[in-house]
């Protein structure tokens, strides 16, 4: 039977254009491309027939044209260099001298001067201006607080003092350099020095973390996630001078692997970021591969497709994937340092939705946020992240595989169904009573592949449960492991990457909810403790002689402040790695 398709374009006037055969059809697709380039592009869902597999094909290449035209722009990566200075703070020349000073630093004698000696120096040379100033604006050091003051008599431009709070921390030596990377784009700089008022407490290790500290703020504030503007402010900053925190070897190696960490995080912010007409399955794959090609010295790529998977029997995610005209394709990296011998073999799996509508259960209603559903891929944009920095890093003695089941769930007649009933590649069947719960379904054929790679530990990472986040809140992911010792190291390695991570329980009696009448398990249990009955059920499809590990970081992958992602786990996944080397 021929194919019946009819394709209806709006440029400054409507056209409808009917292809009744296969011939037709290319003209049809010729005509199209010769108007595309007017941008007013539309198709009506009730003038589009499909008849054959011919059509079919046709309208899944016509659904990608329906999808905006949007193409990412090559945006400019942040390209800075970071030096150590032990000059004096007052001779040096540049755009901005900036100051990180704590509520107690800006305390003054009684002739109004800085008891403080690196402001008291400052504030000399520059005839007591920067106390008048820092007094008339208030500025007292709290936390958030920063001033720019622009005068004559210090080789530099500009001095900003950035508040600190009562004690500095981790985060608030972050958030001073992403004060101070604002800072500098306001103003275009392309030079900054950055002190502390009061850095000689500070012990040789505490430096060199307050410097990667300092470095990854201003690193991850100078960048910003422009692809799909049609105009943005580039940042102009190329070179930091770190004064007071040390130098020599140990820094430089420091502030190198706080770069790479840092690449790692973007990427993941750009994975995450981009929207599901842009990156499906097949795209997240392109990028695992062009990872892998990159660092071609240490990282493999195995992109499996539906037959492959079918071959291996994984019946869960391909019951996920089935519903959608983009095919899901299972994403394997690894791993492998460039010489020596491997001591310890880790895997890092992430949750691949590129897009969950929910299925046959959609999300609906006020805070389904099903417009946020992008991110449903966070735990695959931090394995991937995590790949890309440990491609540069290049951690010895360990093997680390990185493995994503990529597919979206969508709505269709191919569609699983609630009720249906799934077999993962373990040979345990699942009943599915909600659609949209997904991300496990997916994960378990994930893990068990994960576990045939002969790996000692796993960490999964998914954007897994709404629960977690009523638990913990924006801010926090919540972990779930039977391993004690598996838990220190990880939550050992959020603590050195400043993330928070939570220990929740796995109450094994809450499997009783899990449990089904026609198969071995259902996909959801009630609504009570939601994340651990999810967990559990992860559980079920990893082999008991592996350690393994499950962060739910539904809530931080996402900033509501900043409307975009967070690079979240990517810089512990790093930590956690390079503990095991």
């Amino acid at each position: 039977m021929a194919a019946a398709t009819a394709i209806r374009v709006a440029a400054h006037s409507s056209l409808t254009l009917l292809a009744s055969s296969p011939s037709s059809s290319s003209s049809v697709f010729e005509n199209f491309r010769s108007i595309s380039h007017l941008g007013i592009i539309s198709f009506s869902a009730n003038t589009l027939l499909l008849s054959s597999p011919r059509s079919k094909r046709m309208a899944h290449v016509v659904a990608k044209a329906t999808l905006g035209l949007t193409h990412p722009a090559q945006i400019d990566h942040p390209k800075i260099s970071f030096a150590a200075k032990e000059t004096n703070l007052v001779e040096w020349k540049g755009d901005i001298l900036a100051v990180g000073v704590t509520e107690k630093d800006m305390a003054k004698d009684q002739n109004s001067k800085f008891q403080n000696p690196i402001l008291n120096k400052l504030d000399s040379q520059l005839s007591g201006l920067l106390s008048e100033v820092s007094s008339e604006e208030d500025f007292t050091g709290k936390a958030g607080q920063s001033t720019v003051i622009r005068f004559a008599g210090l080789g530099s431009k500009r001095v900003s003092l950035i508040g600190l709070g009562k004690g500095p921390t981790g985060p608030s030596y972050r958030s001073l350099g992403e004060s101070v990377a604002s800072v500098a784009k306001s103003s275009q700089a392309k030079s900054v020095a950055i002190a502390l008022a009061s850095s000689e407490g500070l012990t040789t290790e505490s430096k060199l973390a307050t410097a990667s500290a300092i470095a990854k703020g201003t690193l991850l504030g100078t960048y910003e996630d422009n692809r799909f503007k049609s105009e943005s402010k580039k940042s102009t900053l190329n070179s930091v001078d770190l004064f007071g925190l040390g130098s020599g070897p140990e820094l430089e190696k420091k502030l190198k692997y706080t770069q790479e960490v840092c690449s790692g995080v973007i990427l993941g912010k750009e994975l995450v970021n981009a929207p599901a007409n842009v990156l499906t399955p097949g795209v997240l794959a392109e990028e695992a591969e062009k990872i892998a090609a990159t660092y071609s010295d240490v990282i493999t790529a195995k992109i499996l497709d539906t037959e492959q998977c079918k071959e291996l029997k994984m019946g869960s995610y391909l019951g996920v994937a089935a519903a959608s005209t983009n095919p899901p394709k299972f994403i394997h990296l690894c791993y492998k340092p460039p010489s020596g011998s491997i001591k310890t073999k880790l895997a890092l799996v992430g949750k691949g939705l590129t897009f969950d509508s929910g299925g046959y259960n959609i999300k609906t209603g006020p805070g389904c946020s099903i417009e946020l559903m992008k991110f449903d891929m966070g735990g695959s944009a931090a394995v991937l992240g995590a790949a890309k920095a440990l491609g540069q890093i290049k951690p010895p003695g360990v093997e680390v595989h990185f493995i994503v089941a990529a597919c979206e769930n969508m709505i269709s007649g191919t569609g699983m169904r609630p009720g249906d009933i799934l077999t993962a590649s373990n040979g345990k069947t699942i009943e599915v009573n909600n659609t949209d719960a997904e991300g496990r379904l997916t994960l378990a054929d994930a893990l068990v592949y994960a576990c045939n790679q002969g790996v000692d530990k796993i960490v999964d990472l998914a954007t897994l449960t709404g629960a977690c986040v009523v638990a913990l809140g924006p801010s926090i992911a919540g972990i779930f492991t039977p391993s004690d010792e598996l838990s220190k190291e990880v939550v050992a390695a959020s603590e050195v990457a400043g993330e928070k991570l939570w220990r929740l329980p796995m109450e094994e009696s809450y499997w009783e909810s899990m449990k089904s009448g026609v198969a071995d398990m259902v996909n959801t249990g009630g609504r009570q403790g939601g994340s651990i009955t999810a967990a559990l059920f992860l559980k079920q499809f990893v082999d008991e002689k592996v350690e393994w590990l499950h962060i739910d970081m539904a809530g931080p992958v996402w900033s509501d402040k900043k409307k975009a992602a967070t690079g979240f786990a990517i810089p512990t996944l790093v930590e956690w790695v390079v503990s095991n080397s």
